[in-house]
């Protein structure tokens, strides 16, 4: 039988196996599959196995990692009608919305997939992922990077983890699911990258060059040290900051640590996007004077946008060889469906 899909397997607990240490990633995992999905392969797509070498607990993944992906993903883009990519839950969001921002409205279906209890201990939920992620993997192109997780399947570029402990583990709080995979599985077509979306081919984004520490996350909080303005200000690396700020986009207005490190941020050239800390909802810039100025500051809205979406952007951006003029520029643009226009 042709293989239809590649499955590149990464690691994370879905092919995790207990050791003297816990929890740890595992080669020689397509032996593991077919012993627990067992006779469901044979109504299934047939599938390839490439697995990263090393392994890797997600918690470790950098940028790198994702243009490694790229370049996988170009290398075996005309043999394979999907791509499933087998990846540690801790930054799902993260390298969903990077592959999201790297390959537009995608030719070939590109799935995320993982699970909360490792292939083949006790009450797993990895058999029923994986069979859901083959199936759609095979399927019409659905456009979208995507993830495969507890019966849905959610846009790459919206994500986040929603909780450590129930297998309802991620959600699209700012956006409605593409499927309902239940019994007569739903996809609503009408909810998928459109036309106007472009599309770009892994090859373009395996020639990116991602930088270390391009971009820093600051999540304000009551009483902040001025050190953590100043060590991203030194920082001539980091060339970009997403500022997750308190509710609709409020900052500390009368604190003038923080303002000086917004007139020097803008002063050195580093591009500072203004995203909400709530889980649901999205900034609204000059609502209340503790946002006020922000705007004439330089400060670029992340509307709706989730933390991960917006450092993923920056950093792709960036990779491009982008100077910050032009990442001001292009940050307006919609990319994959990342914020509510």
């Amino acid at each position: 039988m042709t293989a239809e899909v590649l499955i590149l397997h990464t690691g994370g607990t879905i092919g995790m196996v207990p050791g003297p240490h816990g929890l740890a990633p595992a080669p020689g995992l397509r032996q593991r599959i077919e012993q627990q999905l067992g006779s469901s392969l044979q109504q299934l797509p047939g599938f390839d196995l490439l697995e990263i070498d090393p392994l890797i607990d997600s918690a470790n993944i950098t940028p790198a990692h994702w243009q490694q992906l790229a370049a996988l993903l170009a290398e075996h883009w005309e043999r394979y009608r999907g791509f499933i990519i087998l990846h540690g839950t801790d930054t799902m969001a993260y390298s969903a919305a990077a592959l999201a921002f790297m390959l537009g409205a995608s030719e070939r279906n590109v799935l995320f997939t993982g699970s909360q209890v490792p292939l083949g201990l006790p009450r797993s939920d990895a058999v029923a992922h994986l069979q859901a992620a083959l199936q759609l993997a095979a399927g019409p192109r659905l456009r979208n990077v995507s993830l495969v997780f507890n019966n849905r399947l959610l846009n790459g570029s919206r994500l986040r983890k929603v909780s450590s402990q129930q297998f309802h583990a991620f959600d699209t709080p700012n956006a409605a699911p593409l499927a309902e995979l239940n019994i007569r599985p739903q996809l609503y077509t009408e909810r998928l990258l459109g036309e106007a979306i472009a599309s770009r081919h892994p090859r373009e984004a395996a020639a990116l060059d991602f930088q270390p520490g391009a971009v820093a996350m600051l999540c304000l909080h009551p009483s902040m040290p001025p050190a953590l303005y100043d060590a991203i200000l030194a920082d001539s690396n980091c060339k970009a900051v997403v500022l997750q700020s308190f509710g609709a986009g409020n900052v500390p207005s009368r604190d003038p640590a923080f303002d000086a490190f917004i007139k020097r941020a803008g002063a050195r050239g580093k591009v500072v996007v203004n995203v909400t800390q709530c889980l649901q909802g999205g900034i609204s810039p000059g609502t209340y004077a503790a946002s006020a100025g922000l705007q004439d500051q330089g400060v670029l809205s992340g509307g709706d946008m989730t933390p991960e979406a917006a450092f993923c952007k920056l950093h792709w951006l960036l990779a491009g060889g982008r100077d910050t003029a032009a990442v001001i520029r292009d940050w307006s643009l919609n990319l994959s469906d990342e914020r509510t226009i």
